[in-house]
């Protein structure tokens, strides 16, 4: 009996190793631009790999980005694909750069591991952690809060 039980146990967690293997390579395999964690490492600050690869939060009030209002493109930081216009950016008061609506096919939306911090949202090319999307938006418009991390974004100006 011992060793049927040792023997269940053993399939189970290589059945399970197995799953997790092929649910991490179909993540890797959806997005056309793929790095190595140390090709991002070199690519990104600290900050941006901290956010971008890892799924973290800036601090509040942190990015100059917030306070932007100058005309143009908010791209990916890591790949440089275009996320977000000006045109739909507002000034939320949540700390963090809000649109009211992305660029549609260049941001992925994927539910987070708690409710409360909403829908996550990813740059559809590298999967880039940019931020989370609330339903408090303006309502005249969309109804949506994007609420992006600064340090995820780069600013295209309108002229460039």
């Amino acid at each position: 009996m011992k060793k049927f039980i040792i023997l269940t146990l053993l399939i189970i967690s290589f059945s399970c190793n197995s799953n997790a293997q092929k649910k991490k390579q179909e993540e890797i395999k959806k997005y056309s631009v793929t790095k190595t964690d140390d090709e991002w490492k070199k690519q990104l600050t600290a900050e941006q790999y901290y956010v971008l690869r890892q799924q973290g939060t800036e601090n509040r009030f942190s990015s100059p980005l917030n306070k932007n209002h100058e005309k143009g493109t908010y791209v990916c930081a890591a790949c440089n694909t275009p996320l977000f216009l000006s045109e739909h950016k507002y000034d939320s008061g949540s700390g963090w750069p809000s649109f009211e609506k992305e660029i549609k096919g260049n941001v992925a939306f994927s539910s987070g591991s708690d409710y409360y911090y909403g829908i996550e949202e990813h740059c559809a090319v590298c999967g880039g952690h940019l931020g989370h999307v609330f339903n408090d938006g303006p309502k005249n418009t969309t109804g949506l809060r994007h609420c992006i991390n600064g340090v995820a974004l780069k600013f295209i100006p309108k002229n460039e």
